[in-house]
């Protein structure tokens, strides 16, 4: 089970450069339910996704991942419909303390756009349950919660310029 939250960038963090991350390109066989294949440097990964219902502002999809080889992408790829999807993912960890004493990390995965999307920045926040996801606090680079925004679904991007 996948549950995240999405939001716009207010701000990029400084340093940005010191983050782990990857080139990422994308594209869509089918958006019901969701068919993707994604590469992520040298990796190749085919991805199911279903929505899941949710009283939540979270977005729930139940998620399944296979492992590619790298002709079977390429095979893949031209068969997606759109346009692929390129973006440079960085992985930034995000500590809270909590009243206890302890300390929650979360990862905020930061997507900065390329090709037609040049210019759009997201990032996203995956939650080990709704609950932790309805009581997150972003960080004040994060700009609006657009997760129950269809927009910014990189389904819709691949789609739309």
């Amino acid at each position: 089970m996948e549950i995240e939250r999405k939001y716009l960038v207010n701000s990029l963090p400084e340093h940005l450069e010191s983050y782990p991350h990857v080139e990422i390109e994308q594209g869509y066989l089918c958006t019901s339910p969701t068919l993707r294949i994604r590469k992520m440097g040298d990796v190749h990964v085919l991805t199911v996704k279903e929505k899941v219902r949710s009283a939540s502002s979270a977005i729930v999809n139940r998620e399944e991942e296979f492992a590619l080889p790298a002709e079977k992408y390429v095979a893949l790829r031209s068969k997606c419909d759109g346009h692929m999807v390129r973006k440079t993912r960085y992985c930034i960890d995000l500590r809270r303390s909590e009243s206890d004493g302890l300390y929650t990390s979360l990862v905020a995965e930061l997507d900065l756009f390329h090709g037609l999307h040049e210019g759009l920045s997201l990032v996203e926040v995956e939650f080990p349950s709704v609950e932790a996801a309805d009581a997150f606090r972003p960080p004040a680079w994060f700009g609006a919660d657009v997760s129950a925004d269809p927009r910014y679904r990189n389904s819709h991007l691949a789609f739309n310029g």
